[in-house]
């Protein structure tokens, strides 16, 4: 498939941030010329004393019988993960300016190489890495999507090609940029679309804010053309949603959903759903999380149809990343179950969290019960030790797991000894 750069679109007028600097840079990586960047850049040590302590650390993670966990890499503020289809390298979002190329030379499942990926290009909020099949890298930031085609091949210059896919400031309203649940997440579905996940800024939004929110699909999913073209609306009702993956059996989409501070300790629940058809709406803000009414619209009817989600999960642990098992390495129980992270509470009077999850389901494509622990002890009494983000399967059929607090990628994997 040839390169869609899009120059042209490169020309856009982009918003602050530095507007010159960025449309400066994406017209002349657009045009395939150098920016003039040094050759060489630093790389992230990977040795020393923090990555011994971090060793130490994953000594007290519970695992079933069989598993193992062990650091792959030292990835600064990692979080969602998108592994090249060709196996060569992994991205790794963060929350700030930065995202980073991870690479195994030795292929020895340790990530010996971490440095920056395109840092001549300026960033804002680069959580959210997504391939496609055909080795298009997406990448969704707090109001823009660009598209790096051929990353995986091009991640060791400085300067890679990019395209807008969103131009700045126009995923998301301008007056709507907030410094709070903007960190956005996306994936490539069965039709061959980008889907990308909105969330919106506040506790509970003003119902002055729900007219516009429904109309961008913020509060939201929205999925467009992978050039950005014939965006609509997929999803509503969801207060923030990060993680999502597309079962590969039957294509339905499942995004986890993290609901209303401040009801209490033990409500309103986390959400997983499951998402059959586009246009459903899941009650976010008439519902806080499950079927919990939220005090600001309690007096309010709720949408006709509204979707309760597919598993409940305990209150606050802030559920993030989510993928299917499609691998082979892993157990047969484990084979088409989902594996999905806990961050860990921050407004709890006792800490949950800080855990990957698995949830296994029946043959009717619905849960077979509640998402039971799979990896834990990242949450020692309250204290973190780490705190997951994201989970990503290799080729191998092994999982990576990604620590912002840390700063670091686990590695698990089965043998059975």
């Amino acid at each position: 498939m040839k390169f869609r750069v899009r120059a042209a679109f490169a020309l856009l007028t982009l918003a602050a941030w530095p507007v010159v600097a960025q449309a400066a840079e994406l017209e002349t990586l657009g045009a395939m010329h150098q920016t003039g960047a040094a050759i060489d850049w630093p790389m992230i040590p990977q040795t020393g004393p923090k990555a011994d302590q971090v060793k130490q650390n994953l000594t007290k993670i519970k695992l079933p019988a069989g598993f193992h966990i062990a650091l792959y890499a030292l990835v600064p503020d990692a979080r969602h993960i998108a592994i090249g289809p060709q196996g060569v390298v992994t991205f790794v979002g963060t929350r700030k300016s930065k995202i980073w190329a991870v690479t195994d030379r030795a292929r020895s499942g340790v990530g010996d190489e971490v440095k920056e990926f395109a840092p001549t290009l300026p960033k804002k909020i680069p959580n959210g890495p997504c391939f496609s099949k055909d080795g298009f890298l997406y990448i969704v930031e707090q109001n823009r999507v660009l598209e790096y085609p051929a990353a995986e091949f091009f991640y060791e210059s400085p300067d890679v090609v990019a395209s807008p896919v969103v131009a700045e400031g126009e995923l998301i309203p301008k007056d709507e940029e907030s410094y709070n649940h903007t960190a956005r997440e996306c994936r490539i579905g069965p039709d061959n679309k980008l889907y990308i996940q909105l969330g919106q800024p506040y506790n509970v939004p003003a119902k002055d804010k729900l007219s516009v929110y429904h109309k961008v699909g913020m509060m939201g999913i929205i999925r467009m053309d992978r050039d950005g073209k014939n965006r609509e609306v997929y999803a509503t009702g969801l207060r923030n949603p990060v993680g999502m993956d597309f079962n590969p059996k039957d294509k339905t989409l499942w995004s986890n959903d993290n609901q209303v501070d401040g009801m209490g300790d033990d409500q309103p629940p986390g959400e997983m759903n499951r998402i059959a058809k586009a246009g459903l709406d899941f009650g976010f803000p008439w519902y806080g999380g499950g079927h919990t009414r939220t005090n600001e619209y309690k007096n309010d009817t709720p949408p006709a149809g509204v979707v309760f989600p597919e598993v409940e999960q305990v209150a606050h642990a802030a559920d993030l990343g989510l993928m299917f098992y499609t691998g082979t390495m892993f157990p047969k129980k484990y084979q088409g179950a989902i594996f999905s992270t806990q961050h860990g509470s921050w407004n709890r009077t006792v800490p949950v969290g800080a855990r990957v999850m698995v949830t296994f389901l029946k043959e009717d494509g619905h849960v077979a019960g509640k998402s039971e622990p799979f990896a834990e002890g990242w949450n020692d009494n309250g204290y973190y030790l780490g705190r997951p983000v994201d989970v990503a399967e290799m080729h191998d059929g092994s999982l990576l797991v990604s620590d912002d607090l840390v700063g670091a990628l686990y590695r698990i994997w089965y043998d059975g000894k």
